[in-house]
């Protein structure tokens, strides 16, 4: 058993940190500087092998180093070669990728601002124009609560603004900027302006699989 090696009958050639990068990266739904900084450290410096590595499984990295965020995805399938799809993006709803939509664009509007803090009233507030005439304002509530604890649990691109915040007010992830580009966003928003203006359910289309937001 060689000095490097973690475990009898090892034969990684990544360091334990840079191991544990690559296995963050591939969980999901995003490795962040601040909250593994030690993981992140390792990320940056063995970033070329990392990448290699997503690469065999058929997965891209995207690392922005000012924001301190990096995630992987599936790699593009431009040429029609029948690449498999080695993750699963979490499912959209409506309401879930409206929602997100709405989160990025709070954050981007508070371009500059070190902590961007937004309440839950605040997003409830700007959904309220999707609701359909099919649901009911108790039915389309309980679907936004539901949204919200996607954002806040599942997806992670909101956090409680701090220890004596109430639950309703949290602060945006600045990874919020790269889960969903700005093309992604044209295309979400023209699909579903156009199925608001038909005046079909929010939900009667099912789960949305928009900007491969999670693993």
């Amino acid at each position: 058993m060689s000095d490097d090696a973690l475990f009898d009958g090892d034969t990684g050639r990544l360091v334990e940190h840079s191991r544990r990068a690559l296995l963050e990266l591939i969980r999901g739904p995003y490795l962040s500087a601040t909250q593994s900084p030690a993981v992140w450290s390792a990320l940056r410096s063995d970033e070329d092998e990392i990448r290699s590595r997503l690469h065999d499984l058929y997965l891209e990295l995207v690392l922005d180093a000012d924001a301190g965020f990096a995630f992987v995805r599936n790699v593009a399938d431009d040429d029609g070669l029948g690449l498999p799809r080695t993750i699963r993006s979490a499912p959209l709803t409506f309401l879930d990728t409206t929602m997100l939509l709405v989160l990025r664009q709070l954050l981007l509007a508070a371009h500059g601002e070190r902590r961007v803090i937004v309440g839950r009233d605040e997003v409830f507030e700007q959904l309220a124009v999707y609701r359909t005439v099919d649901r009911d304002e108790r039915d389309f509530e309980k679907r936004m609560n539901a949204s919200w604890l996607k954002m806040r649990n599942t997806l992670r691109v909101v956090h409680a603004a701090g220890r004596d915040e109430q639950e309703d007010r949290v602060e945006l992830s600045p990874v919020l900027r790269l889960i969903v580009d700005a093309d992604q966003v044209r295309a979400i928003r023209d699909e579903y302006a156009a199925l608001v203006a038909r005046g079909t359910s929010s939900e009667s289309d099912g789960p949305t699989d928009d900007g491969e937001a999670g693993s």
